[in-house]
C-alpha cells in the first residue's frame, strides 16, 4: 500500500473516512455533484446525498474487523483501491475507483465486487439497510 505520506490529499482523507466511518467528514469529502456507481444498479446515483447514502450504506455492510484495502493505485486525480472482506463467511474482493478534482472533493467514486455470490449478498444487505433508512425517514417525518 502506498505510503500516507505520499498519497494525494483527497486519498488520505478517504482513508480517514473509513477508519472513523465519519458521515460529516464524508460529506465534506464529496463534491455536490459527486456521482456513485453501483456494482448492482444500472443508472449512477448523482449527488453528494445520494452517494454519501450509498457509500455509508457500504461502509455498514463491508467495513468490519475484516475489511481491508491490499493494494492501491493513484494519479493525481484518481485510484484504483483493491480491498477484501469477510461477510457473513463470504469473500468478498472488489475495488473502489475514486476520481477528485482540484478542491480535493470526491467527484466520481465507481465500486467492483466479486465473485458473484459476494455480489448477491452485498446488494441484500445494501437492499435491507436502505430499506430501513428510508421507513427512519419516514417515521421521522410523520412524527
Amino acid at each position: 500500500m502506498t505510503d500516507s505520506a505520499t498519497q494525494p490529499k483527497a486519498l488520505r482523507h478517504w482513508h480517514e473516512v473509513v477508519i472513523s466511518r465519519d458521515p460529516v467528514m464524508l460529506s465534506e469529502l464529496l463534491a455536490e455533484d459527486a456521482t456513485f456507481h453501483s456494482p448492482v444498479l444500472f443508472q449512477p446515483q448523482r449527488g453528494r446525498d445520494l452517494t454519501a447514502l450509498y457509500l455509508v450504506g457500504a461502509m455498514h455492510v463491508l467495513a468490519n474487523d475484516s475489511f481491508q484495502y491490499v493494494r492501491e493505485l493513484s494519479g493525481d486525480r484518481d485510484a484504483v483501491l483493491e480491498f477484501t472482506a469477510e461477510v457473513d463467511g463470504i469473500h468478498v474482493n472488489g475495488i473502489d475507483m475514486i476520481t477528485w478534482d482540484h478542491n480535493d472533493q470526491i467527484t466520481d467514486f465507481k465500486v467492483m465486487l466479486r465473485p458473484f455470490r459476494a455480489i448477491q449478498l452485498v446488494q441484500q444487505k445494501m437492499a435491507e439497510l436502505l430499506q430501513a433508512t428510508k421507513e427512519d425517514h419516514s417515521v421521522n417525518e410523520v412524527t
